[in-house]
């Protein structure tokens, strides 16, 4: 049984969209996206460097974008497709449209006004984010609250991501949760948090007009890794989440209670990669970092597809 997964915000790099370049078509898609977007895809995944590509509204369509355009080639002659899908964080834009629910167009749209929603909600305070990684799980929760801030990605393989005000993730960082080292990540804001309420505010009133369909194969859901199954309620969660934790460490349980054997990451593939190898002992795992590692990935999709 194989896994789609995409990436969200932070697996971006500068020039990651280089080489994808490559593939025919796939210029031309960008172009037409970039039109839906109001961005230059093509500039922001080539030429502009890494705090021109931090920027959320950048950022998020630049990521569904990425992993839409390597689905395409990666599926390309492919009969049927994945039987499972999840994205991360803004990542599941690119997996409600894998899995039929939305559009790619739908999806582009839907995350342009999310990026741009939720750099606005992000300018009002500055906040952040911290990966905290390792130590006690119930010690690290109990720390975070405690410092007044909120886990706002709890990704399963001993990972959690602190969200909070600047003030707030400084004193966290004073005072680390035993054996557990952090790392500030290269976000533009507490994404996940009740920081983001009004961009979610924002995504709602424009969400209810957006055209939906069920999805085709088994879709999991960040908030608690259920597989949903009605378009629109995805999108009502979607929406949702943009406001509330993410929790892969559930997403990752489902896939583990569906049987999935093999997992493909579209790119910028690396991240969900990593925490499968961790945490789903023996599923089989492609990262897709460069076009290069399509053939590998076709050959694991032929191997697993049910």
């Amino acid at each position: 049984m194989i896994l789609l997964a995409s990436p969200g915000q932070g697996a971006q790099t500068p020039g990651f969209l280089r080489p994808w370049l490559e593939i025919p078509g796939v210029s031309d898609r960008l172009a037409w996206w970039s039109a839906v977007t109001g961005l230059d895809l093509v500039r922001y995944g080539t030429d502009a460097d890494a705090e021109e590509i931090r920027d959320t509204a950048v950022a998020q369509p630049l990521l569904v974008a990425a992993a839409l355009a390597a689905y395409e080639a990666l599926y390309e002659g492919i009969d049927g497709g994945p039987d499972v899908v999840a994205g991360h964080s803004v990542g599941e834009l690119a997996a409600g449209a894998v899995a039929g629910v939305l559009t790619p167009e739908t999806a582009l749209v839907l995350v342009r006004e999310r990026g741009r929603a939720m750099a606005e909600a992000a300018a009002v305070t500055e906040t952040g984010m911290t990966a905290v990684l390792g130590g006690d799980p119930d010690e690290v929760l109990a720390s975070i609250d405690k410092h007044g801030l909120t886990a706002a990605n709890v990704n399963g393989a001993g990972q959690v991501v602190a969200a909070g005000t600047v003030e707030r993730l400084a004193e966290f960082a004073e005072e680390p949760p035993a054996n557990a080292r952090l790392r500030k990540l290269s976000v533009a804001g507490a994404f996940h948090t009740e920081h983001m309420a009004p961009a979610a505010d924002t995504l709602r009133r424009l969400a209810t007009g957006a055209p939906t369909a069920d999805p085709a194969t088994r879709l999991l859901q960040n908030r608690d890794g259920a597989v949903v199954e009605s378009g629109p309620e995805f999108v009502a969660r979607l929406v949702d989440q943009v406001s509330a934790p993410v929790r892969w460490d559930l997403c990752m349980e489902t896939m583990r209670e569906l049987g999935v054997t093999a997992m493909v990451e579209l790119p910028p593939g690396g991240t969900l990669s990593g925490l499968a190898r961790r945490e789903l002992k023996g599923v089989e795992r492609v990262a897709l970092k460069t076009p290069d590692d399509l053939d590998a990935a076709r050959e694991l999709i032929k191997a697993h597809t049910s």
